[in-house]
């Protein structure tokens, strides 16, 4: 139910969660890196600079009134934390170079990450600090972080872990290991610092393997990562790129905080088939009508996301997501 007094996104989101009346609902218009063009600086400082990465947070804030803020620039930190080499381009995204290992027999010498010490973790980690100082208790912030399945693909390259998953499971499960190590390592200090973790999982996708490869290599460490979060006091937010609608119910019954789609999913049939289980958070179109199209077509394509997703049962964020 809405009211009219204004209320902090901080408010309005603890309000959802008990079940109470908000002002609206919550929105997340996810921008990513593209927060530098909003404060002002180039995308590359993200990779050595905290406090810029925290106040374009919280200057994109300012500007739109999001509901919520991350600290996550691209998909490739972990993997080049553990020893995968990445692009780092002067005003854009950062973007896997080489895999960290290039052999069957080499998987083995892969180690965990240090958040405190490997590649760019130690500065996401003082970015968060510096994005709670900003927040106070007005917004929540999170700590974005790729599942260990996703991980896996970086430390090996794409298209040489895609062949595994058909020809050699076992060398996906050794590297989803060291990246389920690396991943609890990460969020276990982002917790620390009072960050509740979010889990994007983009390679489980159903456009990219099957269901039943999903259930087999992916599920068990998706699972344990959000059980170690759940133990800390957090239960993320998981989001998978393309089509889920086949693992939905994979992910929902793991007990997530959320399930976030891609707009080329059913947000209403999502709603129907977890809805009773989960928040659901999504879909409009990152790229087509959030980059591409017009105010109008913004407003169109949110009006339509809250039609079909204000009455969910366990609660609805409207939503784009875009990594780059």
């Amino acid at each position: 139910m809405l009211k009219t007094d204004q209320m902090t996104p901080a408010e309005r989101v603890n309000a959802i969660s008990k079940g109470l009346e908000v002002d609206r609902l919550p929105c997340n218009p996810n921008i990513a890196n593209g927060t530098a063009r909003i404060y002002g600086c180039k995308v590359s400082d993200f990779n050595h600079n905290p406090k810029i990465i925290s106040e374009a947070q919280f200057a994109t804030y300012k500007k739109f009134g999001s509901d919520s803020l991350r600290i996550f620039t691209d998909l490739f930190t972990w993997a080049e934390a553990m020893g995968a080499s990445v692009k780092k381009p002067l005003d854009d995204t950062v973007d896997l170079e080489s895999p960290a290992v290039f052999k069957i027999q080499d998987i083995d010498t892969l180690t965990p990450a240090n958040p405190y010490k490997d590649g760019r973790l130690p500065i996401h980690l003082e970015a968060m600090k510096y994005l709670k100082e900003l927040a106070k208790d007005e917004i929540n912030c999170s700590a974005g972080v790729v599942g260990p399945f996703t991980n896996a693909f970086f430390l090996f390259g794409v298209n040489e872990t895609l062949k595994f998953v058909h020809k050699n499971p076992e060398a996906i499960h050794k590297l989803c290991k060291v990246s389920l190590e690396t991943c609890k390592a990460y969020v276990k200090a982002s917790m620390d610092i009072g960050l509740a973790p979010t889990i994007s999982e983009p390679m489980s996708s159903c456009t990219v393997i099957s269901p039943k490869q999903f259930r087999e290599l992916s599920l068990p460490y998706l699972k344990e990562l959000i059980e170690y979060i759940k133990q800390n006091g957090h239960n993320p937010v998981v989001h998978i790129c393309g089509q889920t609608n086949k693992i939905w119910k994979d992910v929902a019954d793991i007990g997530i905080g959320g399930m976030s789609i891609d707009n080329i999913a059913n947000l209403e049939d999502c709603k129907k088939t977890i809805g009773h289980k989960t928040k659901i958070m999504g879909n409009v179109d990152p790229g087509g009508i959030m980059y591409s199209g017009t105010p109008n077509d913004v407003k169109v394509s949110t009006l339509k996301g809250i039609l079909e997703g204000y009455d969910s049962p366990k609660g609805y964020v409207c939503q784009d997501v875009a990594y780059q």
